[in-house]
């Protein structure tokens, strides 16, 4: 069963990744997908691979006129998402380290981002939603923002807290107006946004070793959570964390 036929579904970062991978699957269950990306050739791909349910839209999520843009011209165009998953960042490796080593730019460049991108993202999105009676937001969070796996990566693991702090306070002051906002946790997932790690079979068997499960994950270990998040079958879910992390924030 299509489980989100008769949705509209706004994915960042979805030229790639965990976000293209949730767009398709978002698609294959009946849902209009809006791939929101930075990069137009990426945008451009993921919608000629999934078909017609799909448009692009180009936007960097660290610029509100932009982010404001590409909300009303989708809406102008009767795209108005009933979903939106808040799911672009980058994790700058080789920059990003230990905070008495973190160059001040780039814990700028990470937070601009990974935590003001994401405000920006959630902020237009309930925009959008509360003239049409509610909607479904879902921020992708990190083991890094709930433990300290990530204490190599400060901007990285501090911009990530935040956003898990964003999303209860966004589910708070929204509940009543049926408005959801819930947090999606991965493990450390294989895309190109960590193939330093990936590369790299010492790094790789080390991150490993800290998932209870034993493996790494996958773009496609997300999307299952996220459809539900986005489905009304969570009609009574919201303000939480869903871990889907192989045990990792359990250590």
């Amino acid at each position: 069963m299509a489980r989100l036929t008769g949705k509209t579904a706004l994915v960042t970062g979805s030229g790639t990744g965990i976000g293209l991978s949730v767009a398709t699957r978002f698609a294959a269950e009946g849902a209009r997908v809006v791939i929101a990306d930075r990069d137009p050739a990426a945008a451009s791909a993921a919608v000629a691979a999934i078909g017609e349910a799909a448009r692009a839209v180009t936007v960097d999520i660290s610029a509100e006129d932009q982010v404001a843009a590409a909300f009303d011209a989708v809406a102008a165009e009767g795209w108005a998402p009933d979903v939106v998953v808040a799911n672009a960042g980058v994790q700058l490796f080789g920059q990003d380290a230990k905070i008495a080593d973190l160059d001040l730019a780039v814990w700028r460049r990470t937070i601009d981002i990974n935590l003001t991108g994401t405000f920006l993202t959630v902020k237009h999105a309930i925009r959008t939603m509360l003239p049409r009676g509610g909607g479904s937001v879902i921020l992708t969070g990190s083991p890094t923002g709930v433990n300290g796996e990530g204490q190599d990566f400060t901007a990285y693991s501090a911009s990530k807290a935040g956003i898990h702090g964003l999303a209860r306070t966004a589910a708070a002051a929204y509940a009543t107006d049926g408005i959801r906002v819930n947090t999606v946790v991965p493990a450390y997932t294989e895309t190109s946004l960590v193939s330093t790690i990936s590369d790299d079979p010492a790094s790789r068997a080390a991150i490993v070793s800290r998932i209870p499960m034993g493996r790494a994950g996958t773009p496609a270990d997300v999307e299952g959570i996220m459809v539900f998040l986005a489905s009304d079958d969570a009609a009574f879910a919201t303000g939480a964390l869903f871990a889907v992390d192989g045990g990792m924030t359990t250590l």
